[in-house]
């Protein structure tokens, strides 16, 4: 009785509205990822892509179940572009310094969007200027290979009754044999309504420390993940720089603000954005905001989203999906369809062990017609890559 008390209070893709509202964010945070990358050429502007996508994101929600007033939905992540060694969370208010895009750089776009709190979230990463006459090749195709081939693998192993460890073995070996390594300690969460960062999770590059204290846990149907691949050509240790902070999220710490600014910062969090990350930008005045986000962070009410540096000369790449875990196996919900042809690496996957999780099939429907699996479209490419 217990446990069907509480799935009746906590909504899962049980249930098929659930599922829909996942696919519905799904497709918009597709749409507008496709949109900001072809915003990113050499000469654009950071902030102005970061802006543009974040405008799409609110546009696109608001245009589902308009006659539900008191429905929630909205922006999940904002729209963060993160070049060449930096790691993550790069998206600059305007009083800080952009950054402006050149041929080369290997240039990660990350977003999400929630409808009624069912997050679906995004990254993908590519190389500026590369096309089938300008490969990418060197150090930017093996990074941004070993990301790829990693996501691709763990999306094979998130499936019911594997442990989460099983996927971080998988992407320490994808990376190994690009000569990277997966940033050290990112997690991937389960994703729950209104909750960006549920209990289960996979780390990636665990330290003996972190091994110690980060638990395995088992996947299970009807639970949803935000797999998050992140591979450095470096040592894989995020570092801060001098980068401010412009990503936060609301916790659900209790502490009687001081301040009339912090009161009024916090308020507002709350009305607009919930528990849901945010950008200092979306708020009209930005000094204030600064102001105010200082003591919920001293108090543990807000927590920021660190921008985080690789050495310099390095390069990390990112690939993040949205899996919903259904009965019938795992059902991918975003990201976009990865140029292969552009990347020559003289390193490849030769584990048999690897080929064989990389060339099974990651439709639920293709697995049940297993002589078919070698002639869909998609497999041979995986298959001839990986070989």
């Amino acid at each position: 009785m217990m446990a069907d008390d509480k799935d009746v209070a906590e909504k899962t893709i049980a249930e098929d509205l659930v599922v829909t509202k996942y696919k519905m964010a799904g497709e918009i945070v597709n749409r507008v990822l496709k949109q900001v990358i072809d915003k990113c050429v050499s000469g654009a502007s950071v902030r102005e892509i970061c802006q543009f996508g974040d405008q799409l994101l609110t546009e696109e929600t608001s245009k589902v179940f308009k006659k539900e007033k008191e429905l929630k939905k909205g922006i999940a992540f904002p729209t963060c572009i993160s070049v060449n060694n930096c790691i993550c969370h790069f998206s600059p208010v305007p009083t800080e310094p952009d950054y402006t895009l050149k041929d080369e750089d290997v240039t990660k776009v990350d977003l999400g969007a929630h409808i009624d709190g069912f997050i679906a979230v995004v990254a993908h990463t590519i190389v500026i200027g590369a096309s089938s006459e300008n490969k990418v090749t060197g150090r930017r195709a093996d990074v941004v290979l070993a990301a790829h081939y990693a996501s691709q693998a763990a999306l094979r192993l998130i499936k019911a009754g594997n442990e989460t460890y099983a996927v971080t073995d998988a992407v320490q070996k994808v990376a190994e044999a690009y000569k990277c390594k997966p940033v050290e300690g990112m997690l991937s969460h389960q994703l729950k309504q209104f909750k960006i960062d549920g209990e289960k999770t996979i780390i990636q590059n665990p330290t003996d420390a972190q091994k110690k204290e980060h638990e395995k846990f088992e996947f299970d149907k009807y639970e949803v993940y935000a797999m998050n691949v992140l591979i450095s050509t470096g040592e894989g240790v995020g570092k801060e720089t001098e980068t401010r902070v412009s990503v936060y999220k609301k916790t659900d710490e209790m502490y009687q603000l001081k301040l009339k600014a912090s009161r009024t910062f916090y308020t507002e969090v709350r009305q607009k954005h919930g528990n849901m990350p945010f950008n200092l930008r979306s708020f009209q005045d930005e000094t204030k905001a600064k102001m105010g986000v200082v003591e919920c962070v001293k108090n543990k009410l807000i927590e920021p989203f660190q921008v985080l540096y690789d050495k310099s000369g390095e390069f990390v790449a990112q690939f993040k999906f949205t899996v919903l875990l259904m009965p019938n196996g795992p059902h991918k919900i975003t990201g976009l369809p990865f140029e292969t042809e552009l990347f020559q690496s003289e390193n490849s996957i030769t584990s048999p062990e690897l080929k064989t999780i990389l060339n099974s099939s990651a439709n639920p429907k293709a697995a049940k017609k297993k002589k078919k699996k070698a002639e869909t479209a998609e497999q041979p490419t995986e298959a001839e890559a990986a070989a």
